[in-house]
C-alpha cells in the first residue's frame, strides 16, 4: 500500500505568473504531436508539409482547449452552466471533458480540411496515432494534482489519498495513463504503420480509446456531482464512450 506523494501543482513561477504541471502537461502533448506528426511525414513520404502540420496541431489545440472546457460545463457541471454561464470561462479553476475535446476536434479537423482541401479521413488518419501521447500526459497531470482517483480497494498497490480519506483506493490516474497513453498509442502507431483504407485508423484510435475508458472506469470513483448515471453502474465517462465504440465499430466495417 502507498501514500500519495503529495505534489505541487505549481511547477514554477515567473513573478507573478505561476505555470502549473497540469498546463505543462497539454504542452508536452502538442509538442509530441508536432514531433511525430513530422517524423511521420519523413518516414512515410507523406504528402504532407510542416506549415500544414503547424497549422494542424494549432486547429486541433484551439479544438481540445475550447471542445474540453465546453465538454466539461455540459456533461459534467450542466447545473452551473445554466445558473452561472459566465463559469464557461472560468478555466483556471479546472475542469476538461475528453469526449468535450474530442468533439471540438472533429470539428477544428473538418475546418483544416476544408481549407487545405484535404479529404477529412486523411486528416484524421494522419492526427490519431500523435494523440494516445497526449492522453497519457494529461493523466499524469491528474495524478499530480491528486484528482480523479479510484474506488475504494485491497489490492496491495492500493493508495492512500490523504486529502480525500483514509481509504486505499485504485490509482486510477496511472492505470489511465497506461492505458490511454501507452497501450493507445502502442496499438494505432503500430496499425498505422501500413497504408490503410481511409478512416481505419481513425476507426482504430476510436474503438482503442472507448475500450480503454470503459474498463478503467470501472477502477475510478465516479464524479461526486454526478455518481453512476445509468442501471446504478455506469458512470458518465462509460456512457460518452459508448457512442465511441459504436462509430469506431462502423467506420472501421464500412471503410475496411
Amino acid at each position: 500500500m502507498f501514500i500519495y506523494p503529495h505534489i505541487n501543482p505549481v511547477a514554477f513561477s515567473l513573478g507573478s505568473l505561476q505555470v502549473h504541471w497540469y498546463g505543462l502537461m497539454y504542452l508536452i502533448g502538442f509538442v509530441s504531436a508536432w514531433l511525430l506528426a513530422h517524423w511521420r511525414m519523413k518516414h512515410y513520404h507523406l504528402n504532407w508539409t510542416s506549415e500544414q502540420i503547424s497549422d494542424l496541431i494549432f486547429y486541433a489545440a484551439l479544438g481540445v482547449i475550447i471542445g474540453g472546457r465546453v465538454g466539461y460545463m455540459l456533461f459534467y457541471n450542466f447545473p452551473t452552466l445554466i445558473h452561472a454561464p459566465w463559469s464557461l470561462f472560468k478555466i483556471w479553476e479546472g475542469g476538461m471533458s475528453f469526449h468535450g475535446g474530442l468533439l471540438g476536434v472533429l470539428v477544428a479537423l473538418w475546418m483544416f480540411a476544408l481549407r487545405y482541401k484535404k479529404p477529412f479521413w486523411e486528416v484524421g488518419d494522419f492526427i490519431a496515432p500523435l494523440v494516445p501521447i497526449g492522453l497519457g500526459a494529461g493523466r499524469i497531470g491528474n495524478f499530480i494534482n491528486g484528482e480523479l482517483w479510484g474506488r475504494v480497494t485491497d489490492v496491495p498497490w492500493a493508495m492512500i489519498y490523504p486529502h480525500v480519506d483514509e481509504q486505499p483506493r485504485h490509482p486510477s490516474e496511472l492505470y489511465e495513463f497506461g492505458l490511454e497513453g501507452i497501450g493507445l498509442f502502442i496499438l494505432v502507431w503500430w496499425y498505422a504503420r501500413r497504408p490503410r483504407p481511409a478512416g481505419c485508423v481513425s476507426a482504430v484510435f476510436l474503438l482503442g480509446y472507448a475500450i480503454c475508458r470503459l474498463i478503467a472506469e470501472c477502477f475510478r470513483q465516479p464524479d461526486q456531482q454526478l455518481g453512476y448515471i445509468a442501471f446504478g453502474l455506469l458512470t458518465m465517462g462509460q456512457i460518452l464512450s459508448i457512442p465511441m465504440l459504436l462509430l469506431g465499430f462502423w467506420l472501421w466495417w464500412a471503410k475496411r
